[in-house]
């Protein structure tokens, strides 16, 4: 008698889908959730920023992530240029640059940004 195994293969989406319903959380902005605090979120990134191994241009971009609210409100580059004291020539270049990559995605009516519900 022979022991036969049975596999299944799930493919590279399947097995993101199973470990967010797993851990209940919703991609990018479940990992960004924690950065949300104001108040630690720029001393964090101050520390960050210091490193000359870490890419200080990154952090902006995740920084910009966590500003936008868990529950998909959507805010303006003026909101976002303000949390983060950036200017909004390049608030508006992260956003942009976010938008295009599908971790952002733009109100036509409004042209306010929120972090797709997907993400």
């Amino acid at each position: 008698m022979t022991d036969s195994a049975i596999s299944i293969e799930l493919t590279r989406a399947q097995v993101d889908q199973v470990v967010r319903e797993a851990s209940g959380e919703d991609g990018v902005s479940a990992l960004l959730r924690g950065l949300g605090d104001q108040s630690t979120l720029s001393s964090k990134y101050r520390a960050l920023s210091e490193s000359p191994r870490l890419s200080r241009s990154l952090l902006l971009g995740l920084l910009v992530l966590a500003c936008f609210p868990a529950d998909g409100g959507s805010l303006a580059v003026s909101d976002i240029a303000e949390r983060l004291g950036m200017s909004p020539s390049t608030t508006h270049r992260y956003m942009t640059t976010l938008l295009a990559v599908g971790l952002l995605e733009q109100e036509p009516r409004t042209r306010r940004y929120r972090v797709p519900s997907t993400v």
